[in-house]
This record gives structure tokens, C-alpha cells and sequence, in this order.
């Protein structure tokens, strides 16, 4: 499969503090530049961008071109719709990010995406119970991807073994019981697009949260505790991430009979 990564942003030119220039730069996923083109603010629209993705398809279409910024998303997906093209909207840009840093340091600050206030999870979804849970790295792909779970989020981008994570190393995450409402809960996840999960502490450290990043900048409130042993072990859950390059997962399942699972993600925090 071929996915490209875009991003079109406007920057201020060194040739006059009043004139602005755009810049489109398309990669694929190993970080190959497809192109980089740059437009004066009075040129940019889709119709220039179509311009600059026709002659590029004709050698190679791919099945998706991921954006990972909103200020992009709505002049490339005018484009790509017109080219029938699909669009992804999507954090998980790492290799257009790299180029991005490399060639515009003073860029660093623009790759960080406005977040809002995280939202409470709507209270319709709440599961029975939930712990923190850790997984072999080198049994999750095996253990999930041909179990027929409903919705399942595992790119092979993620996997331990593509990210050079030693198969004996724990993977940290979330087990959710969702119980009857275990069905909506995956459901409504799939829907946000989950990124990645963070303990945010509170109350000196004796209580705190854990929130959910889903889509490009949408944050929620997913579970929230206020016992010292809770605290801990969320604690070991952020040290865990660290130690295998921020990798960790989500998984919802209606009871904690291990028979039948409803969701899994794996998750990788990304700015």
C-alpha cells in the first residue's frame, strides 16, 4: 500500500515581512520527498494543488495521503477529492515530521497542534470496571490481529518488532470491562480515532486522570481515580511507555473472562 504524508502550511518569506508563502511537501512513509513546491498567498486554492498532484499520480497513485495538520486539511481534501483520492486525518505523520524539523527548525513550534480542554467521556458510556494491564510486545500482533474483534486499530507502523522493541519487553495499557455497554463504548472509540493515553496528576499526586487523544486534537477525560495504589501504578504506566518508545494500548472487553474482546488500539503518543 501507498500513503503519502502532506502538509501545505503558510510561513513568512525572508523576502518581505508582508508577503507570505505556502509550502506544499508530500513524502511517503519511509521519508522519501515526493515533492516540495512553494505559492505566494494570491495562488493558493485546490485548483493549484491539483495542478501539482496530477502529474504525480500518473506515476503512482496512492491509497491515501495522511494530514496530520487542520489548517491543511481542507484545501488538500477539496484536492484529493477531485482527484479521488481519500484523505486521512491523522497525528501519525512521524516521517513528514522528521523532514519538516530538519529543513525548518524555526517550524518546531508549528508541529504542536492547539489542544482544547479535555471533554468528560460521555457518562452513557462508562464501563463496569478498568486496570492497567501490561503485554508482551512480542505476543500482541499474533495474540489480536486474526481474533475477530469488531474494531481493532493496528498498524503494522506500530508494531514492536517494526519499532525494534525486544519481543520480552511489557507493553503498558488499559483494559476497560465494558459490560453490556462494551459494544457503544468500542464503537464511540473507533469513532474519535484514539492517539495515545496520559496520566495527568492532581490532588499532590494522590489523585489524578488518564486522558484519551483521539483525532487531530481532541482530548477526553477517560477515567479518573483518587487512591494512592491507583496513583502508582499510573505512575509505572508512564515509565512503561517510555521505555518502549511511547507504545501502549487500549483494549475493551465486556467482562475479564478473556473469551471475547470488543476493541483494541495500539497507541503511540505523537505531537
Amino acid at each position: 500500500m501507498t500513503i503519502w504524508q502532506a502538509d501545505f502550511y503558510k510561513y513568512p518569506s525572508s523576502n518581505t515581512e508582508k508577503n507570505i508563502d505556502w509550502e506544499l511537501l508530500i513524502c511517503d512513509q519511509k521519508g522519501k520527498i515526493i515533492v516540495q513546491e512553494n505559492c505566494l498567498q494570491s495562488q493558493v486554492n485546490s485548483a493549484w494543488l491539483v495542478n501539482q498532484l496530477l502529474p504525480l499520480i500518473t506515476k503512482e497513485k496512492p491509497e491515501k495521503i495522511q494530514v496530520f495538520r487542520l489548517q491543511s486539511l481542507n484545501l488538500l481534501t477539496l484536492a484529493s477529492k477531485e482527484l479521488n483520492i481519500p484523505i486521512e486525518a491523522t497525528r501519525q505523520t512521524s516521517a513528514l515530521k522528521k523532514i519538516l524539523t530538519q529543513r525548518h527548525p524555526d517550524w518546531q513550534n508549528s508541529l504542536k497542534l492547539d489542544q482544547p480542554p479535555p471533554l468528560p467521556l460521555p457518562e452513557n458510556l462508562w464501563g463496569e470496571q478498568w486496570r492497567f494491564a501490561t503485554l508482551p510486545a512480542g505476543d500482541i500482533v499474533d495474540f489480536f490481529r486474526d481474533r475477530p474483534i469488531p474494531y481493532l486499530q493496528l498498524p503494522e507502523t506500530r508494531w514492536p518488532i517494526n519499532l525494534g522493541i525486544a519481543s520480552n519487553r511489557p507493553i503498558s495499557g488499559i483494559i476497560i470491562y465494558g459490560g453490556r455497554q462494551s459494544r457503544y463504548l468500542a464503537q464511540w472509540l473507533d469513532s474519535i480515532n484514539p492517539v495515545s493515553l496520559h496520566y495527568i496528576p492532581t490532588d499532590v499526586e494522590q489523585a489524578g486522570g488518564l486522558i484519551l487523544e483521539s483525532g487531530l486534537s481532541d482530548r477526553w477525560v477517560l477515567l479518573t481515580f483518587k487512591d494512592q495504589e491507583t496513583t502508582n501504578n499510573a505512575k509505572i504506566f508512564e515509565t512503561r511507555k517510555k521505555e518502549s518508545q511511547n507504545l501502549h494500548f487500549l483494549l475493551v472487553q465486556p467482562d475479564d473472562s478473556g473469551m471475547t474482546y470488543t476493541g483494541f488500539w495500539l497507541l503511540q503518543n505523537e505531537s
